[in-house]
């Protein structure tokens, strides 16, 4: 499958375009367990871009699952049992990254 390149601006740009699209993508997909599983992976693609662009800053899950929401328009709601399970894991990249710090 290939997806539409648009020439709209990236809405949140610490993400970049590329999860844009694949939220766009997501959204598009009817609901199920592959679109379940997307949006766990979108999820964890966004933290890691997050650590990489606030390494000062944690934002947490919460926040991504907020922006996921605000990206998608309200399509994807994050509200499978696997999402809430990488709701609940700690961030360990950021202790990591704070046990090196000291």
């Amino acid at each position: 499958m290939q997806l539409r390149r648009e020439s709209a601006p990236i809405r949140l740009r610490n993400y970049g375009r590329i999860v844009q699209d694949m939220i766009a993508y997501a959204s598009s997909l009817p609901a199920g367990k592959e679109r379940d599983s997307l949006e766990v992976y979108i999820a964890q693609c966004m933290r890691q871009r997050n650590l990489v662009w606030n390494r000062d800053q944690e934002s947490g899950m919460g926040r991504i699952k907020e922006d996921i929401i605000r990206l998608s328009d309200g399509k994807l709601r994050c509200e499978s049992k696997a999402f809430e399970q990488l709701l609940a894991q700690p961030n360990a990249q950021n202790k990591s990254a704070k046990k090196n710090k000291k």
